[in-house]
C-alpha cells in the first residue's frame, strides 16, 4: 500500500482550522482532527478522567465521568504550566490514533489537524505543513462567541499560546483566514491544485464518503 501524503494542518486558537479542514475534505481529503479526539477522550467515562480529577480538582469531573470543559478551560487557560500538564495527559492517545491513521487505508492525501503539532512532535510524519492564521482581533471575537467568554478571557487564551508567527515561520502553506470564506476557499485550493498536480503525488482523489 502506497503511503498516504500527509499534510500536517495547525494554527492558533481560532484562526478558523476547522473551516480549512472542511474544505479539503471536501476536496477527497482524509482528516483526523486532533479536537475531535480530545472531545471524545473527554465524554462520558472518560479514561482520563481520573488523571483530570487529581491534576486540576474534583470540579473538573462530572457526575457521568465526563470532562467538564469549562470547568477544566478556566484552570488551564489561567496557568500555561498546568496548560502544558494537560497537555502531557491528552497528547498520547491523540498521537496514537493519528500515527495510526497514516497506515490505515483511505484517500491519498490524509490532514493531520492539530493545533499542537510542532510541540508533540507529530511534524515529523508530515510531508508539508500548513498553518492557519486570522488577525488577533477576529480571534478573540470568534472566542467570545464560541464560548461564551468575556473579552479579557478570550484574550487570556489567546495568550497562552506561542505567537502565530512561531508557526508560520515553519509553514510551507500558509492560509490566511481573517477574510471571507471565499478568500479561504480561493487559497485551499490554489494550494490543493499545486499538491495534486505535483507529478510525485498520486492523481486528484475524489470526495471520500
Amino acid at each position: 500500500m502506497r503511503r498516504k501524503h500527509v499534510i500536517g494542518l495547525t494554527g492558533n486558537i481560532a484562526t478558523g482550522k476547522s473551516t480549512v479542514v472542511a474544505m479539503l475534505t471536501d476536496l477527497g481529503a482524509e482528516a483526523i482532527d486532533g479536537d475531535t479526539i480530545v472531545h471524545e477522550l473527554m465524554g462520558p467515562d472518560s479514561p482520563i478522567a481520573d488523571e483530570i480529577r487529581d491534576q486540576f480538582g474534583p470540579e473538573t469531573v462530572n457526575l457521568d465521568g465526563s470532562i467538564n470543559r469549562p470547568a477544566l478551560g478556566a484552570v488551564v487557560f489561567s496557568d500555561p504550566s498546568k496548560l502544558r500538564a494537560l497537555e502531557a495527559i491528552t497528547w498520547p492517545p491523540v498521537l496514537e490514533r493519528k500515527r495510526a491513521a497514516i497506515q490505515q487505508p483511505g484517500p491519498d492525501v490524509l490532514v493531520l489537524d492539530a493545533i499542537k503539532l510542532f510541540e508533540s512532535g507529530m511534524a515529523a510524519d508530515c510531508d508539508e505543513i500548513w498553518v492557519v492564521t486570522a488577525p488577533r482581533e477576529i480571534q478573540i471575537e470568534r472566542i467570545i462567541r464560541r464560548n461564551k467568554v468575556d473579552r479579557a478571557e478570550a484574550e487570556r487564551r489567546i495568550d497562552a499560546q506561542p505567537p502565530q508567527e512561531e508557526k508560520v515561520a515553519r509553514a510551507d502553506v500558509v492560509i490566511d483566514n481573517g477574510g471571507t470564506l471565499d478568500d479561504t476557499h480561493d487559497q485551499v485550493l490554489a494550494a490543493w491544485q499545486r499538491l495534486t498536480a505535483d507529478d510525485r503525488k498520486p492523481a486528484r482523489p475524489g470526495p471520500s464518503c
